[in-house]
Parts: C-alpha cells; structure tokens; sequence
C-alpha cells in the first residue's frame, strides 16, 4: 500500500542509524574467488562530506537561510525549479544502459531500518515511499542492488556508467514521465554515510539512485553504497 503524501512527510525523517543501513542486504557475488559481478572496489578521491546528521527531507521548499534578506518590494524573487505533483512511480528506465524495471514500493520494517527490494535474479527496484514521489520536490529515493543471489548483475550494476547528460525516466502513476538528468555520482562507507547531502531538502525535485558498493573479498561484505544525484528535466 503506498502511503498519501502527508504520511510520507510526517515520517520522512529518518535516523540517521536508519541511512546507514542501507542496502545491506546486498548478496555477495556466487564466485567469490574471481569477485563477478561485485562492486567497484576503487574508490574516487576522497571529497565528499562525511557528515551524518538525520535527514530533513520533505517536499517542502527550504526556509530562507539565516542571514539572507528577502526579496525588496518591488522586485521578482527567483524562479523555483521545476516540479509536478504528487504521483507514485510505476516503474524506471535508464536508457544509456538497458536498466528499466517496476518499481515496488518499500518503507521501514518494525526495526527501523529500511526495507530493501529482494535480491534475486531479475529482481526489481523500489521507491522508498516515505521520501518524495518522483517529479515532486525534494530528493525521490530508488534502491536497487548491485548483483544477484546467482552472482549475475543487479538491476542498479551500471551505475557507475553513466555520465553526465544520461537521462532516468520514471513512469508515474498519474501517466506522466519524470525525466531527470545525470548530475553525478558518489561512493560513501557506509559508516560515514551523508545523511544530509542524500535525504535533505532540496530547492527543486531531485533523484537519489542508491545501491552497494565497495564489495570486500575478504569478509563478503559490502563496505560502502553508491549514490547517483540526478535533477529533473523541466
């Protein structure tokens, strides 16, 4: 059941223990002796912010920073970005790699932590329903695994292929088409995860694609998740 738009705000603020368990349910690959289908394990330069504060994130647009003065009489105030109402997402595709799939819609389990899509082969991606709808304002959060029980590829595997112009389209159940534009890519330990940067508020409606990443042999675990940040086309 996918939850209204005011339920999705009210519970939209996460601990941050909560993001930092994010897609840990991720499957070591089948053959761990050749590390098929694991994640990257090359890291990029170390520049991203490793503050973890709990997530802010709603739909709403931010308050004027302190400091900040308001617009003069007489004057026009900026231009919001772009954005569409309030419909749940059916399904995405990313056409630059042949990713597409439904989208199921998860939330929290009883613990806390966020409930993740299964993992299977052919397995789908899903919507985490307490954050945006895909369109809206804010940052829409999809999950998605990076490999399969079976060691094949996982529905997000070619996330670290997209370059900047590729295009995440999101079908919504209203009939309209989300598109949002590539903007980058992060790697975060899973122990530092931003909370912030990944769930708070943004000026106009964002996209969040998160799965693992840094697959350690050693252990079989993952040790780190992917973030794509996309923007959507007005």
């Amino acid at each position: 059941m996918i939850s209204s738009p005011s339920d999705r705000r009210r519970h939209h603020l996460v601990s941050a223990a909560v993001a930092l368990l994010l897609l840990t349910g991720c499957s070591p690959p089948a053959d761990t002796n050749t590390g098929a289908s694991a994640a990257p394990t090359t890291r990029p330069a170390a520049t991203q912010s490793t503050t973890v504060s709990p997530p802010t994130g709603s739909s709403s647009p931010a308050v004027t920073p302190p400091g900040s003065s308001a617009p003069a009489p007489g004057t026009v105030a900026p231009t919001q970005p772009a954005i569409l109402p309030a419909s749940a997402p059916i399904s995405f595709s990313i056409p630059s790699t042949g990713a597409e799939s439904e989208l199921l819609s998860t939330g929290l389990r009883d613990n806390g932590s966020l409930e993740v899509p299964p993992d299977g082969p052919g397995a789908p991606a899903s919507w985490y329903n307490q954050s945006p709808t895909p369109g809206e304002r804010g940052p829409a959060v999809l999950l998605g695994h990076v490999n399969a029980t079976d060691g094949g590829p996982g529905i997000f595997a070619d996330l670290r292929s997209l370059t900047i112009g590729d295009t995440i389209e999101v079908l919504r159940e209203d009939g309209s088409t989300a598109t949002f534009t590539f903007d980058r890519g992060e790697q975060y330990p899973k122990n530092e995860f931003p909370t912030q940067t990944v769930y708070g508020n943004t000026a106009g409606s964002e996209l969040r694609l998160i799965t693992c990443d840094g697959y350690d042999p050693d252990t079989g675990e993952f040790d780190d998740n992917y973030v794509v940040y996309a923007t959507l086309i007005p």
